[in-house]
């Protein structure tokens, strides 16, 4: 077994030697492959990647063009080879020690898909409170739209089975990439686990991109995805059959 971490960078240059030796010394108990993707960065993040001497199994890809999260989570899809995908920001407002709990249902073939939430009680963790009412504001629209019942849909910390996040187009270039998914998965034959997560919420001055734009975008990304898109036009051939519903009326 393998898992692929996609992590996307831009301009995360202050950091980044840290988290790359750290990442990279990552023990999940199987074998990983990290998939970095450089979105464009202009304050020499690529250059940092590129000299740093890896041990873990590593693929990297410049884009030629800022192109945003999303974005580069979709190239980074097109890269991996593990059977299960996973996406890791390029700081450390996640903790990596948690990985290894996210991706046991995988391992364990009880789960298809697995949120890391920064919501269910886990410790004592303070988040910042626009970021805290908003997120949790967009997960209660998402999950009325989407009739899943999660308590963070904004989380970072997703985990796929190789089958079934290869086999959805995904769109949404910037921070849309949550509420899309979230909502193409919904209308799927999923089995979905939710487990607590630590989070460490950085702010702007140390690196935070997501603006409230992205919280007015996420909103049009939910209603857009769950009502006006069919799993008939983002599904790809080869999604095994036992992920489709049976009840005749989802296409």
């Amino acid at each position: 077994m393998k898992i692929s971490l996609i992590i996307p960078v831009y301009n995360e240059s202050g950091h980044l030697v840290e988290f790359l030796e750290q990442v990279d010394q990552l023990d999940l108990g199987i074998a990983k492959e990290l998939v970095i993707v450089n979105d464009r960065s202009t304050d020499g993040s690529g250059i940092i990647i590129d000299n740093h001497v890896f041990k873990s199994d590593v693929k990297i890809l410049h884009q030629s063009v800022n192109k945003g999260k999303g974005a580069a989570i979709h190239a980074g899809i097109d890269l991996a080879t593990g059977d299960f995908i996973g996406v890791q920001d390029a700081d450390f407002e996640y903790s990596m020690a948690d990985i290894k709990s996210l991706l046991q249902p995988l391992i364990d073939n009880k789960a298809d898909v697995v949120f890391g939430s920064r919501f269910k009680k886990s410790g004592a963790q303070v988040h910042r409170t626009f970021h805290y009412l908003v997120n949790r504001i967009l997960t209660m629209l998402s999950n009325i739209c989407s009739g899943l019942y999660l308590t963070d849909m904004e989380t970072c910390y997703k985990f796929f089975r190789r089958d079934v996040i290869t086999n959805i187009n995904l769109e949404s270039g910037r921070f849309g990439f949550e509420p899309e998914v979230t909502a193409k998965i919904a209308k799927l034959k999923l089995r979905i686990f939710e487990l607590p997560i630590s989070y460490f919420p950085r702010n702007y001055l140390q690196g935070k991109k997501i603006s409230w734009k992205d919280g007015v975008a996420a909103v049009r990304h939910i209603f857009y995805f769950c009502f006006a898109v069919k799993p008939s036009e983002f599904l790809k051939q080869t999604l095994p059959e036992r992920y489709i519903p049976k009840d005749g009326n989802w296409l």
